[in-house]
């Protein structure tokens, strides 16, 4: 006899506490206090997503063939380097959250206790400096400094959390960690990294750019549509694989956001819409 859908329901939220919350010792109740009374919202549509990250071994193998990919190509481009063509020093330059560092946690923390992002949730995460390190991440940039590349962490952390980034990088093992090469948002600045990118680019060769999210890469990709978006990596599909490396993140980013027109407070009801009608299905004719 097949159990109720009620029961199934029970069930299925059990074993996502179980996984969510065993493998990584991450106390719910722990975090009331450092997060707040916070609104109530329905995060349920993330939860493939963030058990995909955390769960699966195809994620991790994903990761360690992008960090394997990402070795070739610095290899080939310090390979190819002429002494006559740049005097300059080369460098790497990666995004920080869920390019190097592993969010999943805090994500699973918003869809299991049902809350929305805010700043004070993530400024006590970035306190905790508990992030994991992406598979593959360290070693990969630690084979980099090794071979006298200069590591730059670009990221939109604010400058309240950029203690607690560097202290969680450090603890993981990142090279070259410092509050030079930690180059953050800087207050009342917007979300491009462009200025950032050049800021390096003026001293440094930069032969490789690691990221979760296009926007990582170049400005080309910011606020466009999901179709303009995709135009425009066709534009740029020579550079990818080559000197801009994609880390998979199915969790958030612009991608997301292209969905809802950029609209960062659009109602949940009309994201939920925006959601639906981004997906494309098959249509079924009625028979005669």
């Amino acid at each position: 006899m097949y159990p109720s859908s009620c029961a199934i329901v029970r069930l299925s939220r059990a074993v996502l506490i179980c996984v969510l919350l065993l493998p990584v010792g991450f106390s719910v109740q722990a975090q009331t206090s450092a997060m707040g009374r916070q609104a109530s919202t329905d995060n349920e549509y993330q939860t493939g997503a963030i058990l995909w990250t955390q769960s699966s071994a195809e994620y991790h193998a994903l990761a360690y063939q992008t960090f394997s990919l990402a070795r070739l190509r610095l290899d080939q481009a310090l390979a190819a380097r002429k002494p006559l063509r740049s005097a300059k020093p080369p460098a790497v330059i990666v995004d920080v959250d869920e390019t190097v560092l592993d969010n999943s946690r805090f994500q699973a923390e918003l869809v299991l206790r049902q809350i929305a992002y805010t700043s004070d949730a993530w400024q006590a995460w970035c306190d905790r400096a508990e992030a994991g390190a992406v598979p593959g991440a360290v070693e990969f940039l630690t084979y980099a400094s090794r071979r006298g590349v200069h590591v730059f962490y670009i990221t939109n952390r604010r400058q309240p959390e950029k203690t607690g980034t560097i202290t969680n990088l450090q603890k993981l093992g990142f090279p070259g960690v410092s509050e030079e090469t930690v180059m953050i948002r800087e207050q009342g600045a917007n979300a491009s990294k462009e200025l950032r990118r050049k800021t390096v680019a003026s001293h440094y060769r930069v032969v490789l750019l690691v990221g979760d999210n296009l926007n990582d890469f170049s400005d080309d990709f910011a606020g466009k549509s999901i179709a303009d978006r995709r135009v425009q990596v066709d534009r740029e599909r020579s550079e990818f694989g080559s000197r801009f490396i994609v880390v998979p993140n199915p969790m958030y980013g612009d991608w997301e956001s292209a969905i809802y027109g950029y609209k960062s407070n659009l109602p949940e009801a009309d994201r939920q819409a925006s959601r639906k009608a981004a997906l494309t299905g098959i249509s079924i004719q009625p028979g005669p």
